[in-house]
């Protein structure tokens, strides 16, 4: 049996995105310890090859859509490249692409889906994976035996510059056959709006939750933000709203954040919040309710009312 581990490559023509670079310092880690290699499946974008240098083998399936992601075309492609590495562990992402081909892939290679992992060790000849259940109320340890596996994980949960580097892996072209037959075709890719917020690398967050009470309220928590010279954030229910743009989700549904500081204010502490969030060094939480489960991850918390202490804070910065 096969000790490599495959790593799904997902792109947007320009550039290979984080998560795979994460998945790929995840699969170096593994491998080394149980003597594999490391290789990625990528679909299109031949040109940035040269950026998996984490890998030792690159394969390469053309003749497609390219960064334009077709479930259909995607799945039939990784499915050839299955075929010929023949690894022991595969791993994408749990985004629009991993969800898809996943599941479509677990069928086809057949390989059993652990989903939604945000850990992954090797323990002996066996693999244990760490997967959030029940929206992330609830963690559990699955062991991976049998001969093929496939594992979705969540974006964050891995330092994606353990995935950089400058190695030249080998890069092998792999013919499949009927990718121009598919029964869809993509037209073109409409981008959300992302107002110039890039939450993700912030190193300082300020987000704000149901408690801010209405939209003209958020210049309160937006005045403290910019104070610190941080970027506003939100959960679900402001960007659900429209206070706020989608990309300032932070959250399951949203973006996952690891700030040096996180400054939250009226939000109450969902689970699918929490995930988005709880790896950040700091956590200050403000809500007026005690039993909000924002404080089981705060380091510090108070039950003050955010339009009292948010204009003090924002006051005494710019003092």
């Amino acid at each position: 049996m096969s000790n490599d581990i495959l790593v799904l490559a997902e792109h947007d023509g320009q550039a290979v995105s984080d998560i795979t670079f994460e998945l790929l310092g995840a699969a170096r880690r593994l491998a080394s310890g149980s003597g594999g290699q490391v290789a990625v499946a990528l679909v299109g974008g031949a040109g940035l090859t040269g950026t998996l240098g984490a890998a030792s083998t690159v394969y390469v399936v053309d003749g497609t859509s390219g960064a334009i992601y077709s479930p259909e075309v995607f799945e039939k492609a990784f499915l050839g490249v299955l075929k010929e590495a023949d690894p022991r562990l595969v791993l994408t992402g749990t985004s629009t692409m991993g969800i898809d081909v996943a599941g479509a892939l677990s069928v086809a290679w057949p390989a059993p889906v652990v989903s939604y992992v945000v850990g992954l060790e090797a323990e002996g000849t066996e693999l244990v994976a760490t997967s959030q259940i029940y929206g992330g109320k609830l963690m559990a340890e699955v062991a991976i035996g049998g001969p093929h596996a496939i594992c979705a994980v969540i974006a964050g949960s891995f330092p994606a510059d353990a995935g950089r580097s400058d190695g030249t892996p080998e890069v092998r072209e792999v013919a499949v056959a009927g990718l121009d037959s598919a029964r869809t075709t993509p037209r073109g890719v409409h981008e959300p709006d992302t107002s110039g917020v890039d939450i993700a690398a912030a190193e300082v967050l300020v987000s704000v939750g149901r408690g801010i009470g209405g939209k003209e309220n958020l210049e309160v928590v937006q005045e403290l933000a910019d104070a610190l010279g941080a970027p506003l954030a939100a959960s679900r229910p402001i960007t659900d709203q429209g206070w706020l743009p989608k990309p300032q989700q932070v959250g399951k549904s949203g973006k996952k954040v690891k700030p040096r500081a996180y400054l939250a204010f009226g939000i109450s502490g969902a689970p699918e919040h929490l995930e988005g969030m709880r790896d950040a060094e700091l956590i200050i939480a403000c809500n007026t309710d005690p039993n909000a489960p924002i404080f089981d991850v705060a380091h510090y918390g108070t039950t003050a009312d955010l339009f009292d202490l948010a204009p003090e804070l924002a006051e005494k910065l710019g003092s």
